[in-house]
């Protein structure tokens, strides 16, 4: 049993604000919370944000926190925290409370140790594939994280599975034996060479009619022909001449 000066210890107060008015707690540094478990009504509560964060760092992600609420002390994990999706602040907290004689199942995360042979020495890359490992214990007996040695892991296209991870007699991993934590595989080099630019397709002109010059640059057949800088101003490339005007007792 943890003497009183271990335990992690948070105090929260019973809320009864909602929808807008969570928006100033937030502001005056409270963080929304709830509490909920088996043997208890679920209960709306408030932290102080200064204080969770202390209490969160010391805990870790599978410490029994002890949420005083008025005259009650009562064990609880993080069970999830909500954030701000742009600023990363904390929205909300829910805390689950827990019977420390009872078994609880938990995601612990998974902390990689040593070096890899495969990685350093032989060009390898380390591919993870679990990064939290469903574990049953006692809440006080839940370890803070499962490490996993990747020393092991000595030529490429080896890996550790649940299966290779070492017993321990005060928690069981309920994850199948079969699933792969990490591997390591061949690094592949990506092709440097510049694609070849494609030939431009021949265009195909007409022929130009007998006693006619052919246009460098003709376009193909139906394709408008491009402007001349005179033929923007409106003239061609020499002055036409004015029309002559009709003479008297012409139409």
């Amino acid at each position: 049993m943890e003497s009183d000066d271990k335990k992690n210890k948070l105090t929260a107060t019973p809320r009864k604000k909602f929808g807008k008015a969570v928006r100033k707690m937030r502001k005056e540094g409270k963080i929304p919370a709830n509490v909920f478990g088996r043997d208890m009504k679920s209960q709306s509560v408030t932290v102080m944000s200064s204080d969770f964060s202390k209490t969160q760092k010391k805990a870790g992600a599978t410490g029994i926190i002890y949420l005083d609420v008025e005259d009650k002390s009562i064990p609880t994990l993080i069970s999830n925290i909500q954030y701000h999706p742009s600023i990363g602040s904390i929205l909300h907290v829910d805390f689950r409370a827990v019977n420390l004689k009872e078994k609880i199942e938990a995601e612990v995360p998974v902390k990689f140790v040593g070096v890899s042979e495969a990685v350093e020495q032989k060009n390898g890359v380390l591919i993870t594939q679990l990064d939290h490992i469903e574990v049953e214990a006692l809440p006080a007996d839940m370890p803070a994280a499962i490490e996993v040695d990747i020393s092991a892991l000595k030529e490429i296209g080896t890996s550790i599975n649940i299966a290779d991870l070492k017993k321990d007699p005060k928690y069981a991993i309920k994850d199948e034996a079969t699933r792969v934590i990490v591997s390591v595989t061949e690094h592949k080099e990506e092709s440097t060479e510049t694609e070849t630019t494609a030939e431009a397709p021949e265009i195909l002109t007409e022929k130009p009619v007998e006693g006619e010059v052919a246009v460098e640059g003709a376009t193909a057949e139906g394709a408008a022909p491009a402007a001349t800088p005179a033929d923007k101003k409106g003239k061609g490339a020499e002055s036409a001449k004015p029309a002559e005007k009709p003479g008297k007792g012409g139409k």
